[in-house]
């Protein structure tokens, strides 16, 4: 509000300016026009135009045509807005007033703005100086009464800290009676208390830490027993209990550059129960769990205590057999298959029968990674299904 009074004021100020200069420069204009002096009008003009309050100068004849046209600016770099005054031009000729035409002087919004930012320009250096002296002020009254006795206070209770001496007190120099001295008293009687309570504390301590070492001991005892089960869980699939995904692919992963190491053969079985979704959908997904424990539990009867299962998926679960070639890894997968085909599952008092399809694949002198076997193995697996599911690709 006081930018726009300040903005509204100086285009008054200037309006009268422009009205000054207008009864200045009328006689002179008007002897150019009567005279018709041409060169006389166009420098009194181009005068006008560079002062700092005028952008523009249009003189018109008494026809209302423009004569002469000035202005202190490019066409492309127009000001925001413009404003003018406007005076007639006469010749007194015989006691009687001939009119020749009119004068226009324009100015606009830059100049105001100019002189109003100007205006606050100084205003703001004065602020600023006001501001500055009032800051020191501050500080100086801060740093006398407050910063000093907080940085003497802050060093005598690091001292009292410090020292084995639990009598020593907090006694400030030059303080006066304010809230530092009652921070002090209070401060004092603290420490007062304090070592009225060490003795205290100091008997209660041993039958503590006896307490304290007794429950760490058997603190430590169960955190030992719940790390050992989350380990298990970590590792384990929840529903069907074998090494989940994650465990499954690291444990291979070592068992295969073992056997690379060795140069024993190692094979890769890649199980995917057969429209295992129509089951969910046929019987419900408590069915469908059922049917995962049992192939689980079915298949792991006929697998050594050397071969590694996991569940790699949701119903596709992959087995690593160490020291196993091509051939005998494809009769125990035959075999498996031939054993899941002829089972059958009871929940309920609905009977569930269903198939698998495997893939198998053996390792190579040149795999080192247990993922080669499981994109092959994922291959074979796929081609068995492809080939009407219920068999064994190799």
């Amino acid at each position: 509000m006081q930018f726009f009074s300040e903005y509204l004021k100086t285009q008054d100020s200037i309006l009268n300016e422009l009205k000054q200069l207008e009864e200045t420069v009328r006689e002179p204009i008007s002897t150019s026009l009567w005279q018709y002096n041409g060169n006389q009008l166009n420098v009194l003009v181009a005068g006008l135009v560079k002062m700092p309050i005028i952008e523009g100068v249009d003189v018109f004849d008494k026809d209302a045509q423009t004569m002469l046209s000035k202005r202190s600016y490019n066409s492309g770099s127009a000001p925001l807005s413009l404003f003018d005054t406007t005076s007639d031009l006469n010749w007194t000729l015989n006691g009687e007033s001939v009119f020749l035409g009119k004068l226009v002087l324009y100015s606009s919004s830059e100049v105001i703005l100019n002189r109003v930012l100007f205006g606050f320009s100084l205003i703001a250096i004065t602020a600023i100086i006001k501001l500055s002296i009032l800051f020191w002020l501050f500080v100086w009254a801060f740093d006398r009464y407050l910063a000093s006795p907080l940085k003497e206070l802050m060093t005598q209770v690091n001292e009292v800290q410090m020292s084995p001496n639990m009598s020593k007190r907090i006694n400030l120099s030059n303080i006066e009676n304010n809230e530092i001295s009652q921070l002090q008293e209070h401060m004092n009687t603290m420490l007062s208390a304090l070592e009225m309570d060490r003795e205290q504390l100091l008997e209660d301590e041993q039958a503590k830490r006896n307490w304290l070492e007794d429950a760490v001991a058997k603190r430590t005892e169960d955190l030992q027993v719940l790390n050992k089960k989350l380990k298990e869980l970590a590792t384990r699939d929840s529903l069907t209990g074998i090494l989940n995904r994650g465990s499954f692919f690291e444990t291979a992963q070592h068992l295969l550059i073992l056997s690379q190491r060795q140069k024993s053969p190692a094979s890769f079985l890649l199980v995917d129960l057969d429209n295992f979704k129509r089951v969910n959908d046929t019987y419900g997904h408590f069915v469908g769990d059922k049917v995962l424990i049992h192939f689980t539990q079915t298949i792991q009867k006929s697998l050594r205590k050397s071969d590694l299962i996991g569940r790699v998926g949701g119903e596709e679960f992959a087995i690593f057999l160490p020291d196993t070639g091509n051939d005998d890894a494809f009769q125990l997968a035959e075999k498996l298959r031939k054993i899941i085909s002829h089972s059958v599952l009871e929940v309920d008092g609905k009977v569930v029968a269903y198939t698998v399809s495997l893939g198998v694949e053996s390792s190579e002198p040149k795999d080192h990674l247990i993922d080669e076997l499981f994109k092959r193995a994922d291959l074979k697996l796929y081609g068995a299904k492809d080939k009407g599911r219920d068999r064994v690709e190799k």
